[in-house]
């Protein structure tokens, strides 16, 4: 047998001879799930705040006071918070809401959270913004019943605290209690009712943000056709649209914007929801009919986009749904100490 030179030197030095190692490469990870950035262009991050001009520090001090009064409701039971609580995403989990003497309104209340960046406030788009918006639910007989907008006035001039409030809100107005005043203000802080989430991050340059589950639900949520509604910065909130755009809406009850504008086309047509905190804010639709998101993403490939949607496909939809979820500032909704009543603050009035 051949000896090897190696062999005979190290038997020489009392060694032994080693085989060489095998160093072995270690696997490849399994590639990641990849985004085509392109289709991130048809989306944006939130703002810090849902206005063109700045409030004051002072307005909207004083529109978080009054989001949270329920003096300005006819029973005193009842404030903006009651339908739209701010630590349950600005829902209150109910089909349709319970207003005065518990009476139910005819719609699902949508959430007060991102929705000042909306084109237009209610399920109708009746309000042109936020601020028209917060006039309606208190006199609404349904709703907040106060009779009339002198009425909510009176009330609020009877509370003493509220008087300084107004004057470091609308300085240099001689009489700043009013009505409209008062919508302005609630509009002020609703301005700053912004919850961003991790999809922000992922949208400001962060690969890391979103999980491979969650840039494969975003992946089958533009692959299904839901941007040709929900694009944009609160992925939602930008259009109208048919409510059974493909297939017909089962119930007509509510005919939408119809019964705003009592154009024939206008039939069945409702403000397209924005989709951020959507996995906080069922039940679902302008009926509140729908509990669970799974089915709502079912219906709304059946009825707008004509489509059945597998299980597997709603499930991954709903996972990057979760990726819109977001918190508000605690300290920015805390609720404030209310200026007490006065002498004269009218009594709660069950009738």
């Amino acid at each position: 047998m051949r000896t090897s030179f190696l062999t005979l030197l190290l038997l020489a030095c009392g060694g032994e001879e080693k085989p060489t190692p095998v160093v072995e490469k270690p696997a490849e990870p399994p590639p990641g799930v990849a985004v085509d950035k392109a289709r991130l262009a048809a989306f944006g991050a939130l703002p810090a705040r849902m206005e063109a001009t700045p409030a004051s520090p002072a307005a909207i001090d004083l529109g978080r006071a009054l989001y949270y009064d329920a003096r300005l409701s006819k029973n005193q039971d009842i404030s903006c918070n009651s339908c739209h609580q701010l630590d349950k995403s600005g829902v209150d989990g109910n089909p349709t809401s319970p207003g005065h003497k518990g009476q139910l309104g005819g719609r699902n209340s949508p959430t007060s959270v991102n929705a000042a960046g909306h084109f237009v406030q209610f399920w109708d788009g009746r309000a042109a913004d936020v601020e028209a918006q917060a006039k309606g639910p208190v006199l609404n007989p349904v709703e907040m019943a106060m009779p009339d907008e002198a009425s909510v006035v009176k009330v609020l001039k009877s509370i003493p605290g509220y008087k300084p409030m107004f004057d470091a809100a609308f300085p240099g107005e001689a009489d700043p209690i009013t009505y409209d005043n008062m919508a302005k203000a609630i509009g002020a802080f609703e301005r700053g009712l912004v919850s961003p989430a991790k999809w922000d991050q992922y949208l400001g340059g962060d690969d890391a943000a979103l999980s491979d589950a969650e840039k494969q639900g975003f992946n089958d949520f533009v692959d299904a056709g839901c941007t040709a509604c929900h694009g944009g910065t609160y992925v939602g909130g930008a259009t109208y649209q048919k409510l059974g755009l493909v297939n017909a809406w089962p119930d007509a009850t509510d005919l939408g914007r119809f019964g705003v504008t009592g154009v024939e086309t206008d039939k069945m047509v409702f403000k397209v929801p924005g989709l951020r905190n959507i996995t906080q804010t069922g039940p679902y639709f302008h009926d509140g009919k729908t509990a669970s998101l799974d089915e709502a993403v079912q219906k709304m490939g059946h009825h707008q986009l004509g489509k059945a949607l597998t299980d597997a496909q709603v499930q991954s939809i709903v996972t990057w749904l979760g990726a819109l979820e977001g918190k508000l500032d605690p300290a920015y909704v805390a609720k404030p100490t209310l200026p007490e009543s006065g002498p004269d603050t009218p009594k709660p009035d069950p009738s």
